[in-house]
């Protein structure tokens, strides 16, 4: 069956997907249960196959239907935008978006009020998650830009580089001069505090302790930099940052570097997205702005 004669059961479908649940798609539409039912049943019967696993507390997406809703947000998000525009002539169409907290509170946040400014009607979608999780949004076409650590094999994606973060331990004076032992011993001694073992970060610096034999004495655990860098400020430890976030409390003497023959290699950062057609020109727009002189 023409894939047209579908186009109507799309909207619920792509419902049902979002909520993982009959119930729940049939309350957003505002029909019954019953409806949404034989609506996805109709349409596994003209696709030739099936789209959902049922379950006791709702539906899941299979592998054939997780590509067919992949192929129909991106459509139905384009027709969206394409009557949006028609409606409203200063409509630039949109732009979805994702990066981890740290990487969007210090280096996306100048490139979104740069880009707000000259493109006040485009309409932005910013997700704050993991960098694995960014990567795994971008492959299933639900984000149209990553602002990632940079990967080791990028596949089909475009890579935009943005430069390098630097990563250092830190802590108090104070804290410092309770061991006595070089700075290249202080992880046989004082709490260590990293991230959390599912960041790109973290897994970064486990292959740097593992290249250099080291075996930290206590490791404290947190799932945020910011916090990282207020434990170090208290007194707590020792903590792994970026350089670049802890420039101002260096000058002053907040924090102290804990100083390394070993230094731990940099990570390049920048964008990454995926060359398809049609083609999101905002994508473009957004990673040439000039975030510092705006």
């Amino acid at each position: 069956m023409d894939t047209f004669d579908n186009l109507a059961k799309y909207k619920i479908f792509l419902s049902a997907a979002e909520n993982k649940s009959i119930s729940k798609a049939a309350a957003q539409l505002y029909i019954s249960q019953p409806a949404v039912s034989i609506t996805i049943k109709k349409l596994e019967e003209n696709l030739h196959t099936t789209l959902f696993i049922r379950r006791s507390k709702g539906v899941e997406l299979t592998e054939k239907g997780r590509v067919l809703y992949d192929s129909v947000k991106k459509a139905l998000t384009m027709l969206w935008d394409a009557e949006k525009s028609l409606r409203s002539p200063f409509h630039t169409g949109y732009l979805r978006i994702a990066s981890s907290n740290v990487l969007c509170k210090h280096f996306l946040m100048p490139y979104l009020k740069r880009f707000s400014g000259l493109y006040p009607d485009t309409d932005l979608t910013i997700t704050c998650t993991s960098s694995v999780e960014a990567y795994a949004m971008l492959s299933a076409c639900r984000i149209d830009l990553a602002l990632v650590v940079r990967p080791e094999d990028p596949g089909i994606s475009v890579y935009h580089p943005l430069g390098a973060i630097e990563y250092i331990f830190v802590c108090t004076a104070a804290y410092r001069e309770r061991w006595a032992c070089a700075d290249d011993e202080i992880f046989g001694y004082a709490n260590i505090m990293l991230l959390d073992k599912d960041n790109i970060s973290r897994q970064h610096i486990n292959v740097y302790y593992a290249k250099n034999g080291i075996i930290p004495w206590h490791i404290l655990e947190v799932n945020e930099m910011d916090l990282l860098i207020e434990f170090a400020k208290m007194g707590i430890g020792v903590s792994c940052v970026v350089k670049q976030f802890v420039e101002h409390e260096l000058e002053s003497g907040t924090l102290v570097e804990i100083e390394l023959s070993e230094p731990v290699p940099p990570c390049e950062i920048g964008f990454l997205y995926n060359d398809i057609q049609p083609f999101n020109e905002n994508i473009l727009k957004f990673i040439r702005v000039d975030p510092i002189h705006g």
